[in-house]
């Protein structure tokens, strides 16, 4: 393991081909604010372009909490609401990004914590973790990460209508349930979870990951089948011309592992 940043409100270290980025203000819960949002969106740009990193894990510093949202001291302190153009945490608006990225929820995961989840592509929560989206509690709704857009495209309307209108706190289990994350572990286990997850995504072609998620997402905003096969997908036609695309039926006819060089 190597830690290869020291910027403050966000960790960011390699892990072999694994970026770990945890969001650092556990004396806040972990709750954002304006030089939090760029420091995650750094983060998650280096993770985009080093070509030796192939997938994301963030998390939470701390045992307390995941993100809790919005720091509201500090907002409430200098009225300062910028984020950057990718959006809460870096990441909720960011339509750059092909890489899979894991979130591993460690505690509290409230208001932006929960938009940082939706907008991941993979999920595990620890089973003392929970989820809520209070802001009509405190007179707003959920407008800043796209979360209102995302949820009914990722989950029963109902169940999205359930966590987005009553402000309630649900369970990990309950968060599993609804398909808000993937897989409950218990806590001790999160991280190591979150890191075979990982390791199950490395065994892939990292290409044909982002070709996948590209796909997937742009497709899903395409009403009419047809027209979605017809799109035009830069990721799936760079994984087609790529190396490993001859590599999997070679090794395979050769009957050995593969060598993905992701190129």
């Amino acid at each position: 393991m190597s830690a290869t940043s020291d910027a403050a409100f966000c960790g960011f270290e390699a892990e072999g081909p694994v970026a770990l980025i945890t969001i650092d203000r556990p004396e806040v819960l972990n709750a954002l604010h304006p030089d939090g949002h760029r420091a995650m969106a750094a983060a998650f740009d280096r993770f985009r372009d080093d070509d030796a990193l192939r997938v994301a894990i963030v998390t939470g510093a701390g045992e307390r909490a995941f993100c809790v949202g919005t720091d509201l001291k500090a907002l409430a302190a200098n009225g300062d609401h910028s984020k950057p153009a990718t959006g809460f945490a870096g990441i909720t608006h960011r339509t750059d990004l092909w890489k899979p990225v894991i979130a591993a929820v460690n505690g509290l995961c409230l208001g932006g914590g929960v938009e940082i989840v939706a907008a991941c592509d993979l999920a595990l929560a620890a089973d003392d973790a929970q989820f809520a989206l209070p802001e009509p509690r405190v007179g707003l709704a959920a407008l800043g990460g796209g979360l209102l857009q995302r949820l009914p495209r990722q989950m029963a309307l109902k169940d999205a209508m359930w966590l987005v209108l009553t402000g309630e706190r649900i369970d990990a289990t309950e968060a599993r349930r609804i398909g808000l994350v993937n897989r409950v572990v218990p806590r001790r286990a999160l991280m190591a979870g979150a890191r075979a997850l990982a390791a199950t995504l490395l065994e892939n072609a990292p290409l044909a990951l982002q070709a996948s998620k590209q796909v997937m997402l742009q497709s899903a905003a395409e009403p009419d089948l047809a027209r979605a096969w017809a799109m035009r997908y830069e990721a799936a036609e760079r994984m087609l011309a790529s190396d490993d695309a001859r590599e999997g039926p070679r090794c395979f006819a050769e009957k050995r592992a593969p060598v993905w060089r992701g190129r």
